[in-house]
């Protein structure tokens, strides 16, 4: 071309839970059975809706009006009801004009830091969940800037860390939070969520708390909105109905906007992510008209509940398949359906294998391996070997080794032995040097 039409931050669009898919299905067409534990798609996993959820939804697909374009920023009425909802915890009060609609989380994050101001960064965790960490770095040109989260002490933010890239780098604009974490399933406890927010106004910054999984809490985890915590510092909630229902088909995410007139700079930037939404016409209509009938209804609590449960069930089976495994640290999750197994230092090298009796697997093994993380190592060889697909660690934008699996898996002789197979394959692997 005679102009470089290549964006900047092109090369920072990477997302490994997705691009390890690409590797999976080579081996599925060598005759591999695969077990897919890369992504957080609960149907997938075998879990179903509750039918009275999927005869609400049944009966808004039955009604014409829901064939039709909705108001850009989002059905009127559904705002209404979850700025209601956000009042009602008696923390920041927001109208209905601070909530924005837009179809599925990722359209929102790539809309909240694509207008941003070139310059203006954001500090976000490390782990990092991909589609944060890559729209970030896109936006400015420059590799992401992270803070890190602490394995040995439950993958808490360390928050002298988060001080000093502050202090620091004045180019840092916003600080970004996930609670609960992915992919570290970690719950934050609410002292560490008002010295986060107690940094940003120190600095004059503004915060972004993605909630995708605010509902899937448990062990004692706590339940807090940033709407509860944040105080007068400007930020954005970002939730959605994917992870909670669950109906991850139905791209359909929102952003809560809590103090938008505390800061003018802050409403100007705001007020341009509505103005790019009357841009696209309409988002998503009928998941939004459901939300008002599904999360209203009373048969909602109990849903979340239940799920919580299991969930908890989950994490106390993952925390005994990996209690006495010597070469890893395990952090049990209070939240989400995620953890991760992170390899301790040193215990990982180059020269490690499991066997692969798929020949085609084990050629193609060979092709991919060299010059590569030792964690993306090891889940190669996982894969080859057994046929269970996980995200390594270091493709989260972590320096740690490790991966990230979930517990999604509604079949449980299935689950246990994803677990048990996992276990295994670590110590055979390690075994091997």
């Amino acid at each position: 071309m005679r102009r470089n039409i290549v964006h900047a931050g092109a090369g920072s669009l990477s997302y490994e839970i997705r691009e390890i898919v690409a590797v999976a299905r080579e081996m599925k067409s060598f005759g591999l059975p695969i077990t897919w534990e890369n992504i957080g798609d609960p149907i997938e996993k075998g879990e179903q809706p509750p039918v009275w959820i999927r005869d609400i939804v049944a009966d808004l697909a039955n009604d014409p009006k829901t064939w039709g374009y909705c108001d850009s920023a989002g059905v009127p009425e559904t705002r209404q009801f979850l700025a209601e909802q956000v009042n009602a915890r008696g923390g920041v009060q927001v109208k209905s004009d601070d909530i924005l609609f837009f179809n599925g989380l990722g359209d929102a994050v790539a809309k909240v830091y694509g207008f941003l101001g070139r310059e203006a960064r954001v500090l976000g965790p490390s782990p990092a969940y991909s589609t944060h960490s890559s729209a970030e770095g896109a936006h400015s040109g420059y590799k992401h800037v992270t803070y890190e989260l602490d394995p040995y002490n439950g993958w808490m933010p360390d928050l002298d860390d988060i001080r000093m890239k502050v202090k620091y780098n004045d180019s840092i604009a916003g600080i970004l939070l996930l609670s609960p974490d992915n992919p570290t399933g970690a719950v934050y406890p609410r002292h560490i969520l008002e010295e986060i927010a107690e940094i940003a106004r120190q600095h004059d910054l503004f915060v972004i708390a993605d909630e995708i999984y605010s509902h899937i809490v448990y062990d004692g985890s706590p339940h807090l909105h940033l709407s509860e915590w944040i105080g007068d510092v400007p930020s954005i909630a970002m939730r959605g109905i994917s992870k909670e229902y669950p109906w991850p088909g139905s791209r359909c995410g929102w952003i809560e906007i809590l103090n938008r007139q505390k800061d003018k700079n802050f409403a100007e930037y705001t007020n341009s992510l509505v103005a790019a939404k009357r841009l696209e016409v309409s988002s998503t209509t009928l998941p939004q008209l459901s939300i008002p009938r599904v999360i209203g209804d009373d048969r909602y609590p109990g849903h979340l509940a239940r799920r919580e449960a299991m969930f908890a069930a989950r994490a106390t089976e993952a925390m005994a398949a990996f209690a006495d495994c010597p070469h890893v640290i395990v952090n049990k999750p209070g939240g989400a359906f995620y953890f991760t197994v992170m390899f301790k230092p040193g215990v990982l090298n180059g020269h490690q294998t499991l066997p692969v009796e798929n020949s085609a697997a084990r050629a193609r093994l060979e092709q991919l391996i060299p010059n590569i993380a030792p964690d993306k190592r090891f889940v190669y060889f996982l894969m080859a070997a057994t046929g269970i697909v996980v995200v390594p660690l270091t493709g989260f934008y972590c320096r740690h080794e490790g991966f990230r699996i979930t517990m999604l898996e509604m079949n449980d002789e299935k689950r246990a032995w994803v677990f048990k197979t996992l276990r295994q394959a670590i110590d055979q692997y390690v075994a091997s040097a």
